[in-house]
């Protein structure tokens, strides 16, 4: 792979419920933002917010993009997401199966 506009990667997000998770999920897959995302079961989370601990239940998202498109990817999720500051971490994929990252590249296509 020679452009770096190409490199898969990982962004993690949550939802708080299953809803707005496959909300998010149809509407970035659609879009072609995303190959593929991953909604997870619900877990814990714990964190500090406006200066409290807070506790709340949080939906798990793994999504697959290319680096050309997390921008665009983000801005549609902060767009559908009803957090004021929503969780997102951008992770790169160093190695992963060829033809699974090849297929993110495809899906992933303007």
């Amino acid at each position: 792979m020679d452009n770096p506009a190409d490199t898969v990667v990982l962004l993690f997000t949550n939802a708080p419920d299953e809803a707005v998770a496959e909300r998010i999920a149809q509407a970035v897959v659609q879009a072609k933002l995303a190959a593929c995302v991953n909604v997870g079961a619900a877990m814990r989370s714990v964190y500090r917010w406006e200066g409290e601990v807070e506790s709340a239940s949080e939906i798990p998202m793994w999504i697959k993009t290319t680096a050309s498109r997390q921008d665009e990817l983000m801005r549609a999720i902060a767009a559908l997401h009803p957090y004021d500051v929503p969780e997102m971490l951008v992770l790169p994929i160093n190695q992963g199966l060829p033809a699974y990252l090849d297929w993110v590249r495809q899906e992933t296509r303007r």
